[in-house]
This record gives C-alpha cells, sequence and structure tokens, in this order.
C-alpha cells in the first residue's frame, strides 16, 4: 500500500511540475506545434489522405491589429478583463441552455487557447477539468497580449491551416500582417467551424457574421490597450537606439 501511495504522490508531483514547467517555458518561446495538429494530421493519414499542416509563428507585432480585435468581438468581448473565465457568459449560457436544444458554450479566449495547446478537441469532464487547470496557469504566467499571441498562433483556421500567418497566405494570398478589417472578420467569423466555413469563399450566413463582427469591432476596447502599446513602442525603440551603440 506505501508503494502505491509513493507512486501516486511520484504521479501527481510529475504532473504539477512538467505542466507548470511547460507553461512557463512557453511564455518565452513559440508553440510551434499543438496536440490538435498532430490530431489532425493522424485523422488525415487514417482516411488515407496525405497529412496537410500549414503553420508558421510571427510575433504579436507582425499580427494586423485588427485580427484581436475581431476575434474579441466575435468570440470573448471581455478578454482583457476577466481572469479566464466569463462568468456572466456562463450565468447567460446556463440560462439559455434550459431551453435550447443545441447547447450554447461559454468559453473564453483564454480557455481555447489552454484547450489547442495543451489538450485534445473532444469534450468530456476530464477535458474540461484539465482545461480549467491550464486556463488558470496561463492567466497567472503569462499576460493578456501573450495569450493572444499564442491563441491567433495556434488556432485551426482551416483544413490543415493553424495560426494567422499560414491563414493569411493560404486563404488571402498576403501576410498576417497585412491582413484587412475584413478579412479578419471573415476569419472570426468561421472560427466557430473552420473546417465547414471558409473564410476565403465566405457563404451569405458568413458574410452576414462578418457585418456583425465588424460593427462590434468598434464597440470593444482596443487591443492591447493604447497606453500600453504606445510604452511599448517606446520601450522597443529605447532598445535599438542601445543596440546601435
Amino acid at each position: 500500500m506505501k508503494k502505491v501511495l509513493r507512486i501516486l504522490r511520484n504521479l501527481i508531483l510529475f504532473f504539477f511540475i512538467s505542466t507548470i514547467l511547460t507553461v512557463v517555458i512557453y511564455r518565452f518561446i513559440p508553440v510551434y506545434f499543438t496536440p490538435l495538429m498532430v490530431i489532425r494530421s493522424t485523422q488525415q493519414i487514417f482516411k488515407g489522405e496525405k497529412p496537410v499542416w500549414h503553420h508558421s509563428w510571427v510575433s504579436f507585432d507582425k499580427i494586423s491589429p485588427h485580427l484581436p480585435m475581431a476575434v474579441i468581438a466575435s468570440e470573448d468581448n471581455r478578454f482583457a478583463t476577466h481572469n479566464g473565465f466569463d462568468f456572466i457568459e456562463i450565468k447567460k449560457a446556463m440560462k439559455e441552455n434550459e431551453t435550447r436544444k443545441r447547447k450554447r458554450g461559454a468559453s473564453t479566449i483564454s480557455q481555447q487557447t489552454a484547450k489547442n495547446v495543451f489538450l485534445w478537441p473532444q469534450s468530456s469532464w476530464m477535458r474540461k477539468g484539465l482545461e480549467v487547470y491550464f486556463t488558470w496557469l496561463i492567466e497567472l504566467c503569462w499576460s493578456k497580449e501573450r495569450i493572444m499571441e499564442v491563441y491567433l498562433n495556434s488556432i485551426e483556421m482551416g483544413k490543415g491551416i493553424y495560426g494567422a500567418e499560414a491563414t493569411a497566405k493560404y486563404k488571402f494570398h498576403t501576410t498576417a500582417a497585412k491582413l484587412t478589417a475584413g478579412q479578419c472578420a471573415l476569419i472570426a467569423a468561421t472560427l466557430p467551424n473552420p473546417i465547414r466555413f471558409d473564410s476565403a469563399h465566405p457563404s451569405a450566413y458568413i458574410l452576414r457574421r462578418q457585418s456583425q463582427i465588424l460593427r462590434l469591432m468598434k464597440l470593444v476596447p482596443k487591443f492591447p490597450p493604447v497606453e500600453k502599446a504606445e510604452k511599448k513602442v517606446v520601450k522597443k525603440q529605447k532598445t535599438e537606439k542601445k543596440k546601435k551603440k
């Protein structure tokens, strides 16, 4: 019995140490692959298809400023202010789901980032519990800007297409930095089901969603906040001057 308890203790310690260490490391280094990318490629192989995996990491300053605004407007209006969980939306969803046949979720961008980077897509109580744990960890260890950067680089945006740079290249023949507000709104409109909906060839439904998102983008608070963005530019300029010296 003591041996079993010791093994259990060691497994628990290993889990917490390894997951915390991974989250801390990902605060500083790019996330080049995720479990979802591996799962999708494996599914394609089992279907007899050639695996498609398009992904290029780019820093936050090389992503169009319209894209974070579009996903916030579409997915998570209170992203900048909540602690990883939007309890207002959770309460709304619970109330609506009492009468809705198709249940509505209330996951935040932070939760989606935790799921994309550390977990698997299939829903279960176990995954939901781990999602809460990893969401709490990244909110504790990462800045909101880092969470958004990882989210925009890792999220599935089409069949075999992951992240803003790959989407810009294969859907709009441009770079993530040059995406227009309209293109960003189209991308955000397809995120609930990027395999079914194509941002490059939008249906009438996606075009209606695009219009709604463009309107909301003008109403949600700017992200990152203007003051923070200005401070970052000044800091970058000072760093460049020091390098020249």
